[in-house]
């Protein structure tokens, strides 16, 4: 079944008994302890980035775990918050690859999912300083309805996979028309172990787009 738009598919999705189950929890936890991103972002992407509109999927682990970091973009902080590690290496290699002045202070990736990159993390919430804590079976069940979704679309995508969590999802990437490119998380503790710098996955991204007919991701954020 082809589903047009992401409303569509949280419809469908919300007659679902695991996503019911998903909701009670998501309910219980915001009552119980700090949780992030606010309840009302939890699936921001999905409203920033329309389906039709989808050209790039960047997939991570959790949400920032710290207060006022998380805002319901992977990896993406509100531009009054110090840019985190993570989103520092990405700006790095970013500026590497493409030969970009980056704006360090700015961590506001909004730009990016208007222009058709979706940022999700396949677990969609946190608890306050406990990173992974909200590891439920529900939420990587929603996440494998996404990637079916979307590879449903004849449109070409790309994939990018940043860490081993997000690497498991490659399997459900079934149209041969998409592209996926597997790194190492961005993180400190990951990056500068080999596997993330160098590997040329922003201008691979662009140069696959274009070939395509697509036009590229302008990946300035200044």
């Amino acid at each position: 079944m082809k589903i047009a738009t992401w409303d569509e598919f949280f419809k469908i999705e919300a007659s679902k008994l695991y996503f019911t189950n998903m909701l009670s929890f998501i309910e219980h936890s915001y009552k119980l302890s700090a949780v992030y991103p606010e309840r009302a972002n939890i699936f921001k992407a999905f409203e920033l980035t329309k389906l039709a509109d989808v050209k790039v999927v960047i997939l991570g682990q959790d949400p920032y775990h710290q207060k006022d970091q998380a805002m319901g973009l992977a990896f993406s902080v509100p531009r009054t918050v110090k840019v985190p590690p993570s989103l520092v290496n990405v700006f790095k290699e970013l500026k590497k690859d493409l030969d970009l002045d980056m704006d360090f202070t700015n961590g506001d990736l909004t730009y990016l999912a208007k222009q058709g990159v979706l940022l999700f993390n396949p677990i969609f919430t946190v608890e306050d300083s406990k990173p992974l804590s909200h590891n439920i079976p529900e939420y990587k069940q929603l996440t494998i309805s996404i990637f079916s979704t979307l590879s449903q679309i004849e449109t070409p995508i790309v994939f990018i996979l940043w860490g081993a969590k997000a690497h498991k999802m490659e399997k459900y990437i079934t149209n041969k028309n998409h592209l996926v490119i597997k790194t190492a998380h961005p993180s400190p503790l990951a990056a500068n172990r080999g596997g993330f710098f160098g590997l040329h996955q922003f201008s691979r991204t662009n140069d696959f787009l274009t070939q395509h007919g697509l036009l590229p991701i302008q990946w300035q954020n200044k």
